[in-house]
């Protein structure tokens, strides 16, 4: 299954799938408010920062990956099973819902993200009524080793792309949710938010792939995707596939884990 599909193709396969509503907000604000006040017809609620992270902490991270175990739960209880097919938007055009839909192409499910997110409907298509969903049986499968970086890892040099806004990656003021500012040195900048035109959909597949040849990626099976806590940098990691350039790994604690150590941050050049 692409990492991506089309509105139209989800009217036409409406029936079965599971369509997965994963909003996140960084501003306080509740994705769980957000949902019950309009969401796609049929849509299921999964909370990204509690059902698809372990707690935070220094050593692990704001959102460090859940356990296999907690997050088959957390499946279950949505109602998605092992052999269920999921299609997830939010309203930042994928950006936080591809966590939800990383985690589970890399487990082995069948799983793509709405190109457009929930404004490729129209407003008055959304509604508010919701039921619990029946739960499903979701097998825990322990996370792949080869999709996954290590600190170390992606402090040692290869091919790094951070996914965070060009502001934060620059680092030239106060880190706005974690203790230091900058990069992992030897990083590159590609925000996952300028994939996106401006209706939410993604670019054409030609500037995807020259926004990550721009950043040194011509094999993705060589790349390490970062962000902040490893949300967003899952959404690199998507794009990256559907531009045709292979599956990168995650670094899952991103720089609110490395932002705790004592190894060197980047800032960008100051403009002339």
């Amino acid at each position: 299954m692409e990492p991506f599909v089309t509105a139209d193709w989800l009217q036409e396969h409406r029936d079965s799938v599971v369509l997965a509503d994963a909003r996140m907000y960084l501003d306080g604000r509740s994705a769980r408010a957000a949902y019950l006040q309009g969401h796609l017809p049929g849509a299921v609620f999964v909370d990204v920062s509690g059902a698809l992270a372990a707690p935070a902490s220094p050593e692990g991270g704001r959102h460090p990956l859940p356990t296999s175990e907690d997050f088959a739960a957390a499946m279950s209880a949505a109602g998605i099973g092992d052999d269920t097919t999921v299609v997830a938007y939010d309203d930042a055009g994928g950006v936080m819902a591809a966590r939800l839909v990383w985690m589970l192409r890399t487990t082995g499910h069948d799983a793509a993200l709405l190109n457009g997110g929930i404004d490729a409907f129209p407003p008055d298509s959304l509604d508010t009524h919701f039921e619990n969903p029946e739960p499903a049986h979701f097998t825990p499968t322990p996370w792949p080793r080869e999709a996954l970086a290590t600190i170390d890892e992606a402090a040692g040099g290869g091919t790094v792309i951070d996914a965070r806004d060009r502001t934060r990656f620059d680092g030239h003021g106060p880190d706005p949710v974690d203790p230091r500012s900058g990069h992992i040195p030897g990083a590159h900048n590609v925000p996952a938010r300028e994939h996106l035109a401006e209706d939410k959909t993604l670019q054409p597949v030609e500037q995807l792939r020259k926004r990550f040849q721009d950043a040194g990626v011509t094999d993705a099976n060589d790349m390490i995707s970062y962000c902040g806590s490893g949300v967003s940098a899952c959404h690199n990691l998507l794009v990256a596939e559907f531009a045709g350039l292979g599956r990168g790994r995650l670094f899952p604690g991103s720089w609110s884990q490395y932002a705790h150590t004592d190894r060197p941050a980047e800032t960008s050049p100051l403009p002339n």
